[in-house]
């Protein structure tokens, strides 16, 4: 009963106020919604293409059609060979090409006619946009072979009909998810995730100070309350409020931002709250050895910004140099996300057990030395 006391007052001091509400529960959701639609939103743009057709018949219009079908292109009509090329050399589109006069009729006498395309730079749009048209061009042709041998009284006609029904697409592939590699971005939106999780600690911190600056623990340690109620109290309350910060975060970003994260919700939540007992644990350490309210402030620079860093919340740690790879195996991040990816890749809880074993045993260590640091001694700031 002890602890859940100390809990209670923990809660009501971290999260009842104005200026709780809004640092450990507005503002998450605030900048997860930022990460979100600028790192974890899947885009489509549209490569801005232009065009010109001399082509009179079936064929030209036929191509035309199933390009601008595909949500990967933007086509715009130039009125001439000249307008297209400018548009290109103005950057004003990633790249052209030009269905040459008797296209249609090249196709019937069965040739394989190309087009002429032109880019000022190759990149991965304009590429695919050669390979598509090789693909059309390669299925026309096929298509007025077969009108060509069936010997119709009007080819151009009958060349335009199963044109007509290639367009419908009877038989279309679908696509695969493997989920061979995380989701992308993934690793960003969970690193917003895990910094502010990681804020709660300088909060702890703050508010074990102020007791002990108060002498309010001073006179918890003198009454009935053995040292590891008190340590447990302070981390019960902070834990709580860590685990509401992480179900509405993931309700927040899943249900009104629409954000698939491609990971079972109730393992994504253990990992979190796993991740939550080792930045409890920490809090619980660093409070124990801290005794100056003044230097809480230097938590952010010595403990959080560099940790997350190193642990993989802003970028990949593979980016990172080998010695500083193997560093990353001490902070929590590391685990937290590794965890993460794992589940959106299509894990399950028996693929991250060792990440959750890491996470277990270093909130153990933590908050065992934690307990066994944590006094009523005043701060060097107490009057």
């Amino acid at each position: 009963m002890n602890s859940l006391t100390i809990a209670w007052n923990m809660i009501r001091q971290t999260v009842g106020t104005k200026k709780g509400i809004i640092m450990h529960i507005l503002l998450p959701c605030i900048v997860i919604s930022l990460a979100v639609s600028l790192f974890g939103q899947e885009r489509t743009f549209g490569v801005q293409i232009v065009y010109v057709n001399e082509d009179n018949g079936k064929a030209g219009a036929y191509l035309l059609e199933e390009l601008a079908a595909k949500p990967d292109y933007s086509l715009k009509e130039a009125e001439s060979e000249e307008a297209l090329r400018e548009e290109v050399t103005e950057n004003r589109a990633a790249a052209g090409f030009i269905i040459p006069s008797g296209f249609t009729d090249s196709l019937l006498a069965g040739q394989k006619p190309k087009l002429s395309m032109f880019e000022l730079k190759v990149s991965e749009g304009t590429y695919t946009l050669k390979l598509t048209l090789e693909e059309l061009v390669r299925g026309a042709a096929s298509t007025a072979g077969l009108v060509s041998s069936a010997q119709a009284q009007d080819i151009r006609e009958a060349l335009g009909a199963v044109l007509n029904q290639t367009k419908k697409h009877a038989v279309s592939p679908s696509k695969t998810d493997l989920q061979l590699y995380p989701k992308p971005g993934l690793n960003v939106v969970t690193g917003f995730t895990l910094m502010f999780l990681m804020n709660l600690v300088g909060s702890t911190v703050s508010k074990i100070l102020e007791e002990r600056r108060r002498r309010t623990m001073a006179r918890m340690f003198s009454a009935p309350v053995r040292a590891w109620e008190i340590t447990l109290g302070h981390f019960l309350g902070s834990f709580t409020v860590g685990i509401s910060q992480i179900a509405l975060v993931l309700i927040f970003s899943g249900y009104v931002l629409k954000y698939d994260y491609d990971v079972p919700p109730l393992l994504h939540f253990i990992v979190l709250a796993a991740f939550m007992l080792v930045a409890m644990g920490i809090a619980s350490a660093v409070a124990g050895i801290m005794r100056n309210p003044q230097n809480v402030g230097m938590l952010n620079s010595l403990i959080i910004t560099p940790t997350c860093m190193l642990g993989g919340c802003f970028w990949p740690i593979t980016y990172m140099p080998d010695f500083m790879q193997k560093a990353a195996n001490f902070v929590p991040q590391k685990w937290a996300i590794e965890a993460i990816e794992k589940l959106s890749v299509g894990g399950g809880l028996h693929t991250i057990t060792l990440p959750l074993l890491i996470l277990g045993l270093m909130a153990l260590i933590l908050l065992a030395i934690g307990s066994s640091v944590l006094r009523p001694a005043e701060t060097n700031a107490a009057g």
